[in-house]
């Protein structure tokens, strides 16, 4: 059986709701209210349709391809580290994003969809945490109720935008990011060390 929360606590370092505010703030910030939640709803949707796709088909994908598992478990593994890495040392999500707000001007799903939400580390864990030969597909819908959940925490924080960032700032979403980019640097080396011990397992 899955650990529940291990899980969602991995998805929530992946996806960083928290983060999401200032870039939703930023994005939004020429809508009216009523334009600002149908934005948070296409995002989250959109966000999560994406997931979906890399649930479903990410290992089928390498199957084609013929790529084993475990030497994408080792190549997510280290993407993932270096995308910790830039959430704690390099800019955090809210400033880098908001810069891309600020440069191309984009509608809520680049970059509030994508990458703020449904970042290139949620879409790898999305199919490392789906793997058909380790999970049941009960265990997969588990898994996905859970990415769904972290997403509607999401959707809710975009919703209460406005009091969130009065509340903690840009500074104190900054805080989380790198938090949580520390938590995603633990869960990088758990993936690496497993997909090495599965690859040289099998040889």
């Amino acid at each position: 059986m899955i650990d529940i929360a291990a899980t969602f606590i991995t998805f929530f370092a992946v996806v960083d709701p928290i983060g999401t505010v200032p870039v939703f703030i930023a994005v939004t910030s020429q809508f009216d209210e009523k334009v600002r939640r149908r934005i948070a709803l296409l995002a989250t949707l959109a966000a999560a349709c994406i997931l979906l796709f890399f649930v479903v088909a990410g290992e089928l994908i390498l199957t084609a391809m013929s790529i084993p598992l475990s030497a994408f478990q080792i190549a997510g593994g280290i993407v993932l580290f270096l995308f910790a890495l830039t959430m704690i040392f390099g800019e955090s999500k809210p400033d880098e994003e908001i810069r891309l707000v600020k440069c191309h001007h984009e509608t809520a799903i680049f970059p509030l969809a994508v990458p703020s939400i449904a970042s290139p580390g949620a879409m790898l864990a999305a199919v490392l945490l789906t793997e058909n030969a380790r999970f049941s597909l009960i265990e997969q819908a588990l898994t996905f109720l859970l990415l769904l959940s972290v997403l509607f925490v999401a959707y809710l924080l975009m919703l209460m935008s406005g009091a969130i960032n009065k509340l903690i700032g840009r500074s104190g979403a900054s805080v989380v990011s790198r938090v949580m980019g520390l938590i995603l640097a633990s869960v990088a080396m758990t993936n690496l060390l497993a997909g090495v011990t599965l690859y040289f397992g099998l040889q």
